[in-house]
């Protein structure tokens, strides 16, 4: 009797198993936590036409706006640890926002890294209209006349946000930083010439330079782009420290067992393999990138402790 009991157990365990790890089983969501139009709300588009049909399911995009990420990734983080949520994090969510104040998520216990998907270069731009010929004119007025300008952020907590003060804080100016719920509302308010200048991801900002929208001054970051060979780096126009390269990545609610992580992972590594999705990434100005969930990980507590220290050392502040 104890043998056949046993043997019961046994076979329902087997039989049980692989129904409890299904994945996926319905529709999946990405939930991006900037406003629609955006760099990151076009990534997680392109990455979702070709993930779904990779996993077996159809994926949705859902923009959740707002405080700086913190309502999209509180959101993620709440969700059924089953990998049917998951959210397009990036340099602001799991990184910047943190670092800059205390939220009701944790960037790192909350969440399951799921994969790196890129990164993008921070660029200055300036409404195509304002009289400013480069970043040395600039500077100039901005120190003859304080209050003349004011410059966009995707939000306190972002790549926009800390770009911009960390050029004032190297450059010896003032600007008044206005926040926006994310880049697409700041980037059309500086199109539209209700902010002049702004610090967004070359991903976001090279479709707006090419269209003659924006005027490229200068990129914040180590290298110039080969997107934009002519615009020089903002250590080369004559103001250093100020390099804030952008990364984009995937994370799923925290204790999303491993083997649905693991199973999201090589599907995610296999969308970003097409030469059609990284020819779009490219042609935005986004370098495709991938890694495993462990690998992301390591990345995000690094990425925590830079952050925490440059909001030390320039002073930064939510307000």
């Amino acid at each position: 009797m104890n043998k056949l009991l046993a043997t019961m157990i046994v076979g329902t365990a087997i039989t049980l198993t692989p129904l409890a790890m299904a994945f996926p089983t319905k529709t999946i969501t990405i939930v991006v936590p900037t406003a629609a139009g955006g760099g990151n709300d076009l990534m997680a588009r392109t990455i979702a036409q070709k993930l779904g049909p990779m996993l077996g399911q159809s994926i949705v995009v859902e923009n959740r706006a707002g405080a700086n990420g913190s309502i999209a990734s509180e959101f993620v983080a709440r969700a059924a640890p089953d990998g049917h949520t998951l959210m397009l994090g990036y340099i602001a969510t799991h990184a910047m926002n943190p670092a800059l104040q205390k939220l009701r998520y944790d960037p790192v216990t909350d969440f399951e890294p799921v994969g790196l998907v890129g990164y993008s270069a921070t660029l200055m731009v300036a409404n195509a209209n304002t009289p400013v010929k480069d970043v040395k004119d600039l500077v100039a007025q901005l120190k003859a006349k304080p209050d003349k300008y004011t410059y966009a952020t995707a939000g306190n907590g972002t790549a926009p946000h800390f770009a911009g003060e960390l050029f004032k804080l190297n450059a010896g100016v003032v600007m008044l930083g206005v926040p926006y719920k994310g880049a697409a509302p700041a980037v059309n308010d500086t199109i539209g010439g209700q902010t002049q200048f702004m610090f967004p991801s070359l991903f976001t900002a090279l479709p707006h330079v090419k269209g003659g929208k924006l005027k490229a001054l200068a990129v914040a970051g180590p290298k110039r782009s080969a997107l934009l060979p002519d615009v020089p780096t903002l250590k080369e126009a004559g103001v250093e420290g100020v390099e804030v390269q952008q990364w984009y990545a995937l994370f799923a609610p925290g204790k999303t067992p491993k083997a649905v992580v693991d199973q999201i992972n090589k599907a995610l590594n296999q969308v970003l393999s097409d030469k059609e999705v990284v020819k779009r990434m490219e042609d935005h100005g986004a370098d495709v990138e991938t890694s495993t969930p462990e690998q992301l990980g390591a990345m995000v507590k690094t990425e925590l402790v830079k952050w925490k220290d440059v909001v030390t050392k320039a002073k930064l502040t939510a307000e």
